[in-house]
């Protein structure tokens, strides 16, 4: 039978209901259990001993099996799944609703808790009422389908059929939990930002653009946190992070999102040493709250979290992985020849500045390479707008990206606070930004202002949460992290 005549029959089952005066979206209904607070609260009851008092529960019908004068059905709700035995002899006349009765609907049952022979918890019920009826059918093998694409635009029903789908966003929330107690606990307050800006800063990418219709004016969706956290701590706050979602118009791929969730903090009198130091116990603290654990299975490969995180120079991995010494390649022009020489392949825009192509170097050839935990420190300046130059070796910046699986997991940084520095910095972005380059940073007078008011010394860090979980999860994609990934339209 097709879905359309399944969906037919199912609303002709509906007028039935309301013939009869039954209604089959009830406003509400009182239940005393939770499934898990009945397994918890009867887990030693004795087979077929039942109860004195009596319990309801509701949730959503998961299995039906008729048997003539008696029914058993599983009921699903938040917590989990309990089993229902409902006889005729019991209920009268309010046992024939129970023709009316699909899989998929909701429904509320009220009665004694017994064991069966077989050890079952079961609600042995004496009523039963519709909640809500299911006019479409679940899919009967949606579990084992492969189609993945499916899965993430109905993620409703792969949510009901997949059980591990739900328990990993129970873990994302916990993760998430972790990640707020941990800041907290050390003082750091959190704040809301503005999602709209009219000038798109803090990271390399390229915004979406928005029109605001009572300003006439076109805004830009966040591509970072930095710049407005910066100005809270010109304004005097010390210790602050914000946990938000922010908006990239780039490219899709297994561990990119274009709408995601970024986690940035800020800690002033801080720098990058100090911040390296606390980011390694942040990550290992949060892995082991929300998971129990400290190494994972990560596309074939073990991931080890324990132990202290090695340390690697930028330009020392560009050098042995690509044979480029970044220090003799000061120009845009002799980087590309030395690129070419070496006949490595890599797609260089003409728009490209020096920083972006050595980016670009680095992210084809270095950061494969890296799988276990690590620290990249101390890039070139020309990637780095926004981070104070480094005190012992010239041309480059106090930098660290944590990199796992191949992956870069967080960012942070000595942030640069000098605004005679960072104005010259911008203006060599906008130019890049002039010259077609669109993932350029624009020029932000008014965050030079707030610099020039003064902002102390600070480090300043930030995370992808949905990449970070991705891997510590054991994810096989950024969309499985996400409720509802963002995807083409079938129209």
């Amino acid at each position: 039978m097709t879905d359309d005549h399944l969906v037919a029959e199912r609303l002709k089952k509906i007028e039935e209901l309301r013939a009869k005066g039954i209604e089959p979206y009830p406003y509400s209904f009182r239940f005393t259990h939770k499934a898990k607070e009945l397994h918890d609260k009867y887990h030693n009851l004795k087979a077929e001993e039942l109860t004195e008092d009596n319990a309801s529960v509701a949730g959503r019908i998961v299995a039906l099996r008729r048997m003539g004068k008696a029914t058993f059905m599983h009921i699903m709700d938040g917590s989990g799944k309990i089993q229902s035995y409902l006889k005729l002899d019991d209920m009268g006349d309010n046992y024939n609703l129970l023709k009316q009765l699909d899989m998929g609907d909701f429904i509320g049952v009220e009665g004694k808790v017994f064991k069966t022979r077989t050890g079952e918890l079961t609600v042995h019920a004496k009523s039963v009422q519709l909640l809500s009826k299911s006019i479409r059918p679940l899919p009967e093998k949606f579990h084992g389908l492969t189609d993945k694409e499916l899965r993430y635009r109905q993620r409703y029903v792969d949510l009901i059929m997949n059980p591990e789908v739900k328990q990993a966003f129970i873990k994302r929330i916990e993760f998430v939990k972790n990640i707020r107690r941990y800041l907290e606990d050390r003082g750091f307050l959190e704040v809301e930002t503005p999602i709209l800006e009219a000038i798109p800063g803090g990271a390399d990418a390229e915004p979406f653009k928005t029109h605001h219709n009572a300003l006439n004016t076109d805004f830009f969706l966040r591509i970072s946190l930095e710049l407005a956290h910066k100005r809270l701590l010109v304004g005097g706050f010390d210790k602050i992070y914000e946990i938000g979602k922010v908006f990239r118009n780039e490219g899709m791929s297994r561990e990119h999102l274009q709408e995601f969730t970024l986690l940035e903090f800020y800690w002033t009198y801080a720098d990058y040493e100090e911040l390296m130091e606390f980011i390694q116990v942040f990550y290992q603290t949060i892995i082991q709250a929300t998971f129990g654990r400290m190494t994972v299975a990560f596309e074939g490969k073990e991931i080890d979290f324990r132990g202290k995180w090695p340390h690697y120079d930028y330009t020392e991995l560009v050098l042995e992985k690509t044979a480029i010494n970044l220090d003799e390649h000061p120009t845009k022009e002799s980087l590309i020849k030395a690129i070419e020489e070496r006949a490595l392949k890599l797609e260089i825009d003409k728009t490209m500045g020096r920083g972006r192509i050595i980016d670009q170097l680095y992210k084809s050839y270095v950061r494969p390479t890296l799988i276990q935990p690590c620290f990249l420190v101390d890039h070139p300046i020309d990637i780095s707008p926004l981070v104070k130059k480094h005190r012992r070796k010239p041309g480059k910046v106090e930098r660290f990206q944590v990199v796992i699986a191949g992956s870069e997991v967080g960012n942070g940084y000595s942030e640069l606070n000098d605004p005679v520095d960072q104005k010259a910095r911008f203006l060599e972005q906008e130019k890049l930004y002039q010259e077609g380059d669109k993932e350029a940073q624009r020029i932000d007078n008014d965050f030079i202002n707030a610099l020039e008011i003064g902002m102390p010394p600070t480090a300043g860090f930030g995370a992808g949460i949905d990449r970070l979980f991705m891997i510590a999860a054991g994810l096989e994609s950024i969309r499985d992290t996400v409720f509802f990934p963002l995807m083409k339209s079938h129209d």
